[in-house]
């Protein structure tokens, strides 16, 4: 390996939105001619969205939705984070870090990229002394969210410094979730909002979005270009409480069949066995596409308005496309984002439990036909299209390995 070139850990948790914006990143550092290789409790999920060929190192650690992840649906606010941390995130960091380790020791990388919901990057990292970034792949941990919740917010840095002590190096004190060294942050101030956390290590460079493998088999011939679009998602890891929300979805959505289209995103088939009950034939569902996957990224270059969870990911490529949106938040940072959506005026929020077809139509309706909101989104993607992306993260990344390297010739 030349001077000149680094080799870099991307440290992720098995969870597709926070390894996407990661896989940009390191096809951005291989294309300088730099080494990337990947630790995730899930080597096939790593390799199924950075390809066959990346370098995975296999760590413990527990599946979201299996085992004593399996969240109760009706699970929201304060009681879902202190889930998310007990059952999921804490679990992860003690349970990877014996791989993050080895890890280190057979790569040897000149800079460890932990994701935020991945803690043991960081604070093996911080132990063996070694240089580490923070990808940050949501918005949401760049506002004060807890300021309202004193107690929650000494709870959660207690179970950290929990972490640290058995994780990490007990001497160190600064927050695992933000590197001293680099933040990336997948956003922008625009977007965040006016009290967006600042900081001499935090760098906003606006989504990393980059080609990925795209499920087969999508029917483009399907899509009229006269009519508007609207493509309905709720992600990957809410399939558990979707069924009553796309059927609302799919209700509003056939009321409009006649002068919109709508693709509804159904990979747990929910809207199809509702269907089947009724002894309905789906083929007649004029304007309503109903799909387990789709190509997102090239759908949105077709797409007029989404209807989502206020995942970041599924923001941040609609915004990325100019794209208005309709937020329905049902946990986690979810309901963060989609304030975040709303205050920059690119969209509309609704209430994910509550909402009826009439209300969601309405909504629709709006972001596809009044203008503030499409240019409210156009401005958010101008702000992301300028930060950079994949290429401004590699390039942060690529000089704290230069400084790493600096330090230790002195």
């Amino acid at each position: 390996m030349s001077r000149s070139s680094s080799r870099f850990l991307f440290v992720v948790p098995p969870l597709v939105g926070h390894i996407n914006p990661a896989v940009g990143v390191a096809a951005e550092l291989a294309a300088r001619g730099h080494e990337s290789a990947w630790a995730c409790a899930d080597p096939g999920l790593v390799r199924r969205l950075a390809g066959a060929d990346a370098t995975v190192f296999p760590c413990a650690g527990p599946v979201p939705g299996s085992g004593d992840g399996v969240r109760p649906p009706d699970l929201r606010g304060p009681e879902a984070l202190k889930f998310l941390w007990e059952r999921f995130l804490a679990p992860l960091a003690e349970e990877m870090a014996p791989g993050v380790a080895a890890a280190v020791r057979e790569f040897g990388p000149d800079v460890v990229v932990a994701d935020q919901q991945a803690l043991a990057g960081g604070l093996v990292a911080e132990r063996l002394g070694l240089p580490w970034a923070t990808s940050a792949t949501t918005s949401a941990e760049f506002t004060d969210v807890l300021s309202g919740m004193p107690k929650v917010e000494e709870w959660l840095n207690e179970l950290l410094d929990g972490l640290r002590d058995r994780v990490g190096n007990p001497a160190d004190s600064a927050d695992p979730r933000f590197s001293p060294h680099l933040v990336l942050a997948f956003s922008t101030p625009e977007f965040v909002g006016p009290e967006a956390r600042t900081g001499d290590q935090i760098r906003y460079v606006g989504p990393s979005v980059a080609d990925r493998p795209a499920p087969p088999g999508f029917p483009w011939d399907w899509l009229d270009p006269a009519r508007p679009t609207v493509l309905v998602t709720l992600g990957t890891a809410n399939t558990d409480v979707g069924a009553r929300f796309l059927s609302e979805c799919q209700a509003a959505a056939r009321e409009r069949a006649d002068r919109t289209q709508t693709v509804i995103v159904d990979p747990a088939g929910a809207i199809h066995s509702a269907e089947e009950d009724k002894g309905e034939d789906r083929g007649e569902d004029k304007g309503v596409l109903i799909v387990p996957s789709v190509p997102q990224l090239p759908l949105l270059e077709r797409v007029d308005a989404v209807v989502c969870h206020a995942g970041h990911n599924t923001v941040c490529e609609a915004l990325w496309h100019g794209v208005p949106l309709v937020v329905a938040p049902i946990r986690d940072d979810q309901p963060v984002v989609a304030g975040q959506v709303v205050a920059a005026g690119a969209g509309i929020r609704v209430r994910f439990g509550r909402v009826t077809a009439p209300k969601l139509g309405a909504a629709i309706d709006a972001v596809l036909h009044e203008p503030g909101y499409r240019f409210a989104a156009g401005r958010i993607r101008t702000a992301f299209r300028a930060a950079g992306g994949a290429s401004a993260a590699a390039t942060h990344l690529e000089q704290l390995a230069i400084d790493a390297h600096a330090k230790e010739t002195v």
